[in-house]
């Protein structure tokens, strides 16, 4: 099976709706990889391969289970390990958001955890995906300093449940 393919189906069956092919998934997100290959008529190895090899690091396998580590839709928080953040991160919106951002600080929406990005490029990639993009950036460090909790979700996805207006600015 293709691996982007593959990917985009393990998303959805592990972030957003596990339902719709027959999943249960636990309080932290996890399910049995056996589980998740019948549901989605995928090998282990296949599964095994997006897993170490997909290019966003969504999803780990840890004795048998497997779970996607961020972006979930779902009820609950997969937990995390808080971590400290660089100084400075970077969030990509729409220009239609930005104002409204800017007045009432970035929350989590309909996800667990508001999605931040190290690099001004990565932030801009993700804010293209909602029309053109704003760029805003982020004093992580101030705001941890604050009381921020900030959790690494892979190399290029940051997350924190809200961050106050007093540390976004336009980059």
């Amino acid at each position: 099976m293709d691996r982007v393919r593959l990917s985009k189906r393990m998303s959805r069956a592990l972030r957003h709706d596990p339902a719709r092919v027959g999943l249960e998934l636990d309080e932290g997100g996890w399910t049995p990889v056996d589980a998740l290959c019948a549901a989605l008529g995928a090998t282990p190895d296949e599964v095994e391969d997006v897993v170490a090899n997909g290019s966003k690091q969504r999803y780990e396998i840890v004795d048998g289970r497997v779970r996607a580590r961020y972006g979930h839709s779902l009820p609950g928080h997969v937990e995390m390990p808080p971590a400290d953040p660089p100084p400075r991160l970077f969030h990509g919106t729409s220009a239609g958001a930005v104002d409204a951002i800017l007045r009432e600080g970035l929350h989590a929406g309909g996800r667990q955890y508001v999605h931040l990005s190290p690099s001004e490029a990565t932030a801009r990639e993700v804010g293209s995906r909602h029309g053109r993009p704003v760029i805003l950036a982020v004093d992580a460090q101030a705001a941890a300093a604050a009381g921020a909790v900030f959790r690494r979700g892979n190399a290029d996805t940051w997350l924190t449940e809200t961050l106050a207006p007093a540390y976004l600015r336009r980059a």
